[in-house]
């Protein structure tokens, strides 16, 4: 078993090295900088933001639902990061290369995948078609964590199930209320145009 394990490390460490490599090239590196900064928060607040102004007292319930499961998504990572303490793998591996400044100290799991996959999972039930035009960008954030040195592949995968599951959880115990966007976005359009 402690051989499977060890050959599963170094895998991982193989791929994570590869990935890393394409920071390299200045422009995939400037790309995934912009693509990481925007999952810190700019672009989920946006939406949530254009929910309730969009959505009417349905779009405020859901951008509160979204909200506060975010909160709640925080708390558990940051939990598990402080007690699991797995060290980036720049921080491991000095052939890793950090390219952009860490938010927190330690790797797994990765905060950003959580939250980008929290975020558009939730999106799928209170909007649907903002949800489909985000999966790529959910992948980038995913894959910008291992390009700029932040993240092992592992770290990404269980990200991304803890927010699939914590999105999941939370839409059974809170019962999302269709929202209609376009009755909502002509109200605002009438408004301000």
């Amino acid at each position: 078993m402690q051989q499977l394990l060890l050959r599963a490390d170094q895998a991982e460490l193989r791929l994570c090295l590869r990935i890393n490599g394409w920071s390299r090239s200045p422009a995939v590196r400037r790309g995934f900088r912009i693509v990481s900064r925007l999952g810190d928060g700019v672009l989920w607040y946006s939406v949530l933001a254009l929910l309730a102004a969009l959505g009417g007292p349905a779009g405020v319930r859901g951008m509160l639902h979204v909200g506060l499961t975010s909160l709640v998504g925080v708390q558990f990572y940051a939990y598990l990061k402080n007690r699991l303490v797995r060290p980036r793998p720049y921080v491991s591996h000095g052939q890793i290369q950090c390219q952009i400044a860490p938010l927190d100290q330690y790797s797994f799991p990765s905060g950003h995948t959580l939250h980008a996959v929290l975020f558009t999972s939730m999106f799928a039930v209170y909007a649907p078609a903002v949800s489909i035009a985000l999966l790529p960008f959910v992948a980038l954030i995913a894959l910008s964590r291992i390009v700029l040195g932040l993240h092992y592949p592992s770290d990404v995968a269980v990200g991304a199930l803890l927010g699939l599951l914590i999105a999941a959880f939370s839409l059974t115990l809170v019962a999302p209320v269709a929202i209609d966007y376009a009755t909502g976005w002509h109200t605002f359009a009438n408004k301000w145009f």
